[in-house]
């Protein structure tokens, strides 16, 4: 059974860093593309970032992109993404999906989605 589970979430301060996470299990991670989306509050869902394990560029939206960086551990199933220099705008729920996005940022239909963690930047 797949599972995705995010974590790090916080409430920071304009200008701060958060580190979030997304734990997965029961599906190979080298077999999967995996993205990082945010909602704020009366907006759409939105792609952060995409990364395929099997190689290939990884996709940030110009909107994180010099601010947000992923890496990835293999050995504990986990996908970070590292968030520097926050501004209120970065105000969402966070979460991770699988094959639910590519290296151009197209968006695709998955079933397969963690809870997500809640970011809240004062200003």
């Amino acid at each position: 059974q797949v599972r995705l589970v995010e974590s790090g979430g916080d409430l920071v301060q304009s200008g701060g860093s958060l580190r979030l996470s997304c734990t997965g299990a029961g599906f190979n991670w080298d077999d999967f593309t995996i993205g990082w989306f945010r909602q704020a509050p009366g907006k759409e869902r939105e792609v952060v970032s995409c990364i395929s394990r099997s190689g290939g560029p990884t996709y940030y939206a110009d909107s994180v992109r010099g601010r947000f960086a992923v890496s990835g551990e293999t050995a504990k199933n986990t996908l970070y993404l590292q968030m520097n220099n926050l501004t209120p705008e970065d105000t969402a729920v966070y979460s991770c999906a699988l094959e639910a996005c590519d290296s151009e940022g197209n968006v695709y239909h998955s079933v397969y989605w963690g809870q997500g963690t809640q970011v809240t930047v004062s200003p």
